[in-house]
């Protein structure tokens, strides 16, 4: 299953801190996590001891690949550890990610700033890593006490508990911007030039002319007002020269009707002459 927004002739990034999924247990879960590492260039996915194993067959197989939705390499790809300590052994920096105050003594930050470090250190060679605990209970203490600093979200304190894909998800967000620096990822750009103020005054001259015919700027007194706040409201929306023409010929139409339609052409068939008979005359 690919989404919409999927484009194989697009480069594929990849890298980035790894996902640590300690203990999990639904193997949805896992796949809805590789889905938000896809969408944002994260390629190392872990796995601590998952509650029923690694699902590799089976209906528990099925759940978690079709909700990878297309980022199932990184399933195929995924390493499983038996302890958090094994998991995290390689790397540099470990953030452990919590919704609670644990009392560790460890630097606290929202992703917005540990994301961009990471993305910083990532990209000058350092290997990161963030711990996401089990989906009912979070990491444990001694989970934390094996990371460099602790990751929360700030959320709506009488509900903070996240979804884990959304947790992940969250994280590479931030991590991708990052690491691209938040670019518009699609051309944006206005594919009709500014309408120039000749242009608009012209209109506002045809468009008060049609008002005034049907009677808006009633009582006389007020149409200075009501024309500086008609003006000003089309000047607020920046308009383009296409759409002072598209604005033009609505009216156009408003004031003036439907166009009429073309008369359909009447084919006159001609009878053609029949064939004489042999020795006979054709008739009329």
């Amino acid at each position: 299953m690919v989404g919409a927004g999927t484009d194989r002739t697009k480069p594929l990034f990849e890298g980035g801190p790894a996902i640590i999924l300690v203990r999990p247990q639904l193997a949805v879960n896992i796949g809805m996590c590789a889905r938000a590492m896809a969408n944002f260039g994260l390629s190392d996915l872990r796995l601590v001891s998952p509650r029923e194993g690694w699902p590799r067959t089976g209906a528990r197989r099925k759940g978690a690949y079709a909700a990878a939705a297309g980022a199932v390499h990184l399933l195929e790809r995924a390493k499983v550890y038996d302890s958090v300590a094994e998991a995290v052994a390689d790397l540099n920096f470990v953030w452990a990610t919590t919704a609670r105050e644990r009392g560790q003594m460890k630097r606290v930050e929202v992703p917005a700033i540990a994301m961009g470090e990471t993305a910083a250190a990532v990209q000058a060679g350092e290997k990161h890593g963030i711990l996401f605990g089990p989906e009912r209970t979070g990491l444990d203490n001694d989970d934390i006490a094996l990371a460099s600093a602790v990751l929360t979200f700030p959320v709506n304190p009488a509900y903070g508990s996240l979804n884990l894909a959304q947790a992940v998800l969250l994280c590479g967000y931030e991590y991708f911007k990052g690491r691209q620096g938040g670019a518009i990822p699609f051309d944006t750009s206005e594919r009709s030039p500014p309408a120039q103020r000749e242009m608009t005054l012209s209109f506002f001259e045809f468009l008060e002319g049609k008002l005034e015919d049907a009677g808006f700027f009633r009582p006389v007194s007020k149409r200075p007002v009501m024309q500086r706040n008609l003006r000003n409201m089309f000047h607020r929306m920046n308009l383009t020269q296409q759409d002072v023409r598209t604005l033009w010929g609505a009216i156009v139409r408003l004031v003036e009707g439907p166009r009429e339609k073309p008369q359909t052409r009447k084919r006159i068939k001609q009878r053609k002459p029949a064939k004489a008979a042999e020795g006979g005359a054709t008739e009329a």
